[in-house]
């Protein structure tokens, strides 16, 4: 069922991956449009923003509290350049990614020279640094308000302000950024990140640049992030400093240490769990916030690799029934490679 990556991370083996991302796809044609957008859709994006702090975490021992704001900025451009400045979409995309990892850079210039609890509280004040601009800024960010009427783009028929559309969407970018970490994890950049992790002392007497990996790595994050943010202002359609309060910063939180930071996919499972109880929990209490503690407390007490620990754990026996499966299949593929 998985299979073992650099650094002791985990994730679906290929005949695994491709169930689980039929299986994701087939959603739209089982489930309401409910679940598909309110359920789906948001812990695929929000996955994404919290894949961006997984990989921080785990791949590069830096636990960043500035994703939500590049999620911010990329949602913010998105919003500028086509809501207020009237730009097509893709103009509107290319910006904000670019202009939020261009962010991200600048923050890691500053915040990747510290470890541990600094680095922390530098990415926690770049956050808020860039809430109270948002909030006060209104000649670009119209301060309070935010801004309004942002649309999803259409495509000749197909709109992605569809249900359906705009979950594949969301989908593909997911699995899409999910594949892009798990390939720089496996790349001499991403082993060297690791050993940086682990002994950045011995790392830098080896001649390494210790700082410059750190960077690159906190750049990287806020491209992941920054697609997250895309997404989400085109879910939403419109933007405001609440997007990027605290409040969501400390959901981030909650999202990535329940979904478990020890994999990739925990980022995806602790959304899927948030979204859940975002939208559900109302019914039943007023007292959300004390529930969403309480969670993350139970997580952190008794599970202490997450929602992904338990999920692989009860996926092993499934995993010895694929793999003799997985065996044949790469026979088959090597023989028919060697031809008659």
């Amino acid at each position: 069922m998985t299979a073992e990556e650099p650094g002791g991370a985990a994730g679906p083996s290929g005949p695994a991956a491709l169930a689980i991302l039929a299986l994701l796809a087939a959603c739209p044609l089982l489930l309401p449009d409910f679940f598909v957008v309110q359920i789906g859709a948001q812990s695929l994006f929000l996955g994404t923003v919290a894949l961006s702090v997984v990989f921080l975490s785990r791949f590069a021992g830096m636990f960043s509290l500035a994703q939500i704001a590049i999620y911010g900025v990329s949602g913010y451009t998105v919003a500028i350049l086509t809501a207020t400045h009237r730009l097509p979409w893709y103009a509107g995309v290319i910006a904000a990614l670019a202009i939020a990892s261009a962010v991200a850079f600048v923050f890691g210039l500053v915040a990747c020279r510290t470890q541990g609890i600094y680095f922390f509280m530098i990415t926690l004040a770049q956050a808020m640094l860039l809430y109270r601009f948002v909030d006060q800024d209104h000649a670009l960010a119209n301060g309070h308000t935010g801004i309004n009427g942002v649309r999803a783009p259409s495509f000749g028929a197909i709109s992605l302000s569809s249900p359906g559309a705009f979950y594949g969407v969301s989908l593909a970018a997911a699995a899409a950024m999910y594949w892009l970490v798990r390939r720089v994890v496996r790349t001499p950049f991403g082993l060297t990140l690791q050993g940086i992790r682990d002994n950045p002392r011995r790392m830098r007497t080896l001649g390494f640049n210790v700082a410059a990996y750190r960077v690159a790595a906190f750049t990287l994050a806020g491209f992941v992030a920054a697609v997250g943010g895309v997404l989400g202002v085109w879910y939403n359609g419109s933007i405001s400093p609440g997007a990027i309060d605290m409040s969501r910063t400390e959901a981030m939180v909650v999202i990535a240490v329940a979904g478990g930071l020890a994999h990739l996919e925990g980022a995806f499972l602790g959304a899927l769990l948030f979204t859940l109880v975002t939208n559900f929990a109302s019914s039943y209490t007023d007292r959300f916030d004390t529930l969403i503690g309480l969670i993350f407390l139970g997580v952190t007490l008794f599970l202490p690799e997450g929602l992904a620990g338990v999920v692989r754990r009860a996926a092993r026996p499934l995993g010895r029934l694929l793999g003799p499966l997985e065996g044949r299949l790469l026979q088959r593929g090597r023989r028919r490679d060697r031809g008659p």
